[in-house]
């Protein structure tokens, strides 16, 4: 049986009101000249979903290509994030980002980390790095937390500089806190973390649709090399649908209702990612059973980080 593609135009409302495009461009690594091209080739071929991050010092390239794409603005879905050594600062890191990225305003700006790092050991202007501490361990600062972080990001959506405020990389745990904190006033519109069949992310995704959250989920391919896409049962159902195995892998997470971030920088891949198809429920199931038959895999784990 050959699939019917179509372009992915699936879009889901976030609790703000806004519409957000499921299917988005992850521009992690996409730097310079690579990074214009592929952000710039992916709004021509129909994306309107862009996925950026202060970390992935990129900001430029996206933004230019933003420009030179002549979509009009409102048309686009602009995503950056909140780098760790700026979590008491996150109105200025948001200015720098949008100077960066040559906008006026940016859709989503997420908390990339639920922690925050200390900068007075910096001997560097750029920030945008993991700070080490006198025994070589990245230096956490251990007397902040990401509820006052949330707190401080709660005031940015009225000053115009961002329509949306989410996290990423939050567990259950911190997302309830958040939740749970007296000054909380705003849920959070995404949390954006690590999902694809080896770490279906489950209990997660109920957690998020339970409190209005959109989840969101990236390295869906399984980061560097998109290594599932050699996972024999992935080629075996592509081969019978006619398609590539990374359009399997992107449609499995579409048909669970959070958005899906591929990265590529490949023209052709950049095309073929956005193609949508529907995959029958016992292909969806067989896929959806990989991680208990091989066990669990998370392909991004910072030794400075716990996902508890």
């Amino acid at each position: 049986m050959s699939a019917v593609l179509k372009r992915c135009t699936a879009t889901a409302t976030l609790n703000t009101g806004a519409r957000i495009p499921l299917l988005g461009l992850g521009t992690w690594r996409s730097s310079k000249d690579n990074g214009y091209k592929a952000v710039l080739k992916a709004i021509e071929a129909g994306y309107r979903h862009i996925d950026s991050a202060a970390v992935c010092m990129n900001e430029q390239v996206i933004g230019r290509a933003i420009r030179d794409s002549q979509v009009p603005r409102e048309e686009l879905f602009v995503t950056t994030k909140l780098w760790s050594t700026q979590h008491r600062n996150p109105a200025g890191a948001l200015e720098q980002s949008l100077q960066r990225l040559g906008l006026d305003y940016v859709d989503l700006f997420m908390m990339h980390w639920p922690l925050a790092f200390k900068t007075d050991r910096l001997k560097t202007k750029n920030v945008m790095i993991i700070p080490m501490d006198a025994d070589k361990k990245p230096d956490v600062d251990t007397e902040w937390d990401h509820v006052k972080t949330w707190e401080l990001m709660q005031q940015l959506p009225a000053r115009g500089t961002t329509k949306a405020i989410g996290v990423s990389n939050c567990s259950i745990a911190h997302l309830q806190k958040i939740l749970d904190s007296p000054e909380n006033k705003i849920v959070p519109a995404t949390n954006q973390i690590e999902a694809h069949p080896f770490l279906p992310q489950d209990e997660m995704l109920n957690f998020c649709r339970g409190k209005g959250i959109l989840m969101e989920g990236y390295s869906p391919l399984g980061s560097d090399g998109a290594p599932f896409i050699d996972e024999p049962v992935i080629r075996e159902i592509a081969k019978r649908y006619h398609v590539e195995p990374a359009q399997v892998l992107i449609n499995w997470g579409l048909k669970r209702g959070y958005a899906v971030l591929p990265k590529s920088k490949t023209p052709e891949r950049i095309v073929s990612n956005l193609q949508q198809f529907e995959l029958s429920n016992e292909d969806f199931n067989r896929i959806h059973e990989l991680a208990q038959e091989r066990g669990p895999k998370r392909t991004h784990n910072p030794p400075w980080f716990s996902f508890d």
